[in-house]
């Protein structure tokens, strides 16, 4: 990158430092999926929305892409630095700006690691209902950006069902508002359309999030089977008598044996699977539903039903499905995971597939997964060190996903599209699905400079290049999408 564009940034973010040089740039080149890795230029570290403004402003004149970060949790590559563009890395802007009780939201800074809004109104009460798995180092502007879920999706919904509002600074460096205090909003839903966009129409600077009362009383059950099938059948069964947990997750015996080692939580080494399902809610009747869940478990070979005694037994137990992709490391230097999600009647049929799928490619195959809305995430092990295990783990990683599409699934359920899976993209879309969907991209993102080369496949399109005359956006298109930002409260 040239000087006077680093001595710029410098000045924008003074007295924070900006980092170019080459060994600093490592940190930056890959997320938490580690087989793309793409080393940026510059890694800047703003505190203010008009400090991103100003960032973004500068790389449009110097035709610079660049893409916000978060903590480097995703697992899709999203945030990948693509033709050596700028982080604008988002963990200075941290703090929780207001919480207001009586109308149950908060607003909250991009950087804001998930778990400390929860901690911060806990003892109010409340708590923030989106639980990625990281969520102990997880940003909120990430989950915004992803959507990500996580174990209570299946009752509580993802992260779209909780954000209210959005400060966003677009492409261009234009600062709008989206959505705003209230449940609802008139006009177009532009809320829910940023949310889930993988940072490819511009930076979250601020979040109104919606703060939920916690329940009444919870019941932790851990039911463990002879086979995964059995398993799989018990999930079925539960949904199938009315019984919605808040949580419905599930363990085959390769990750039992990564979690147990971990953290010595009792589980029995010889069970095929385990289902972690938690009730919550209303105290009343929740003893009845944990007895009617242990009897549908009973009719499908059930091995034993435990029932977590007190809250550290409960928070062992979460501990242990929470941290069971790092407790994989026991088993294998690395490891390689995807999240689509499959119909949830056809999970025996998905495991039993990914069983063949380990086998045809020589690697072993752990599964930890929300089991409750099918949204599986096989975790393939693999050794980095070995180039042919490499290449086997790409190709059996494509066969879980066309598995998934197959049984009528669908590609991500919380990870993202990213620069992984852009190019199956069309085993989902038709061409003309993918146009609509880049010509929105171009609405928002017209240059191409903000997280380029995700999402959706380019088809022989530049990847952050100049706009080509195929790509132009028409009068009447531009004219209807500046008529709904205008209402989304834009200021320069």
């Amino acid at each position: 990158m040239e000087k006077h564009i680093l001595q710029e940034l410098a000045a924008i973010v003074a007295p924070r430092p900006v980092l170019s040089a080459p060994e600093e740039m490592l940190v930056y080149e890959c997320d938490g999926h580690t087989l793309d890795k793409a080393p940026p230029s510059a890694v800047v570290f703003p505190s203010t929305t008009e400090q991103v403004v100003a960032i973004v402003k500068l790389a449009n004149k110097s035709s610079l892409p660049f893409v916000a970060r978060g903590a480097g949790t995703g697992l899709s590559g999203g945030a990948l630095a693509l033709d050596s563009g700028i982080v604008i890395e988002m963990c200075r802007m941290n703090k929780i700006l207001e919480i207001d009780y009586v109308n149950q939201r908060a607003v909250v800074q991009p950087g804001l690691v998930n778990l400390h809004l929860s901690l911060a109104v806990a003892d109010a009460g409340y708590y923030y209902a989106p639980d990625p798995s990281s969520q102990g180092s997880c940003t909120i502007g990430g989950n915004v950006a992803e959507n990500s879920g996580g174990p209570h999706t299946l009752k509580y919904g993802v992260t779209t069902n909780h954000v209210l509002g959005l400060e966003v600074v677009l492409p261009d460096g234009t600062v709008v508002h989206f959505g705003g205090p209230t449940l609802d909003t008139p006009g177009y839903d532009l809320t829910g359309l940023f949310v889930g966009s993988e940072g490819t129409f511009g930076i979250v600077t601020q979040v109104t999030v919606r703060l939920l009362r916690k329940p009444q009383a919870w019941k932790t059950v851990l039911a463990f089977f002879a086979s995964v099938d059995a398993a799989s059948n018990a999930v079925s069964g539960i949904i199938g008598a009315g019984i919605i947990p808040g949580a419905l997750e599930m363990m085959d015996n390769l990750a039992i044996q990564a979690v147990e080692g971990a953290i010595q939580a009792g589980l029995p080494l010889d069970a095929g699977a385990l289902v972690l399902i938690e009730l919550d809610g209303i105290a009343d009747g929740m003893e009845e539903d944990a007895a009617r869940i242990a009897s549908i478990c009973q009719q499908h070979d059930c091995q034993g039903v435990r029932i977590a005694k007190d809250e550290a037994e409960r928070a062992l137990l979460w501990k242990g499905r929470k941290e069971a992709f790092g407790a994989v490391g026991r088993l294998s230097p690395n490891y390689y995971t995807h999240d689509g999600v499959i119909p949830r009647t056809r999970l025996p049929e998905a495991l039993r597939r990914l069983q063949h799928i380990s086998a045809t490619y020589g690697l072993r195959i752990a599964n930890v997964f929300h089991a409750g809305d099918g949204n599986l995430h096989p975790l393939v092990l693999y050794d980095e060190r070995d180039t042919e295990e490499v290449k086997r783990v790409l190709q059996a990683g494509e066969a879980i996903l066309r598995t998934c599409v197959d049984l009528g699934g669908v590609l991500s359920g919380e990870h993202g599209i990213g620069l992984e899976k852009k190019n199956c993209m069309p085993w989902l879309f038709t061409d003309d699905d993918l146009e609509i969907m880049y010509r929105l991209r171009q609405i928002f993102n017209p240059q191409q400079l903000c997280n380029p080369g995700k999402v959706i496949p380019l088809r022989g399109r530049c990847r952050c290049g100049a706009v080509t005359a195929e790509d132009t956006v028409t009068p009447a298109v531009q004219e209807a999408v500046a008529a709904a930002l205008e209402g989304a409260h834009v200021r320069a």
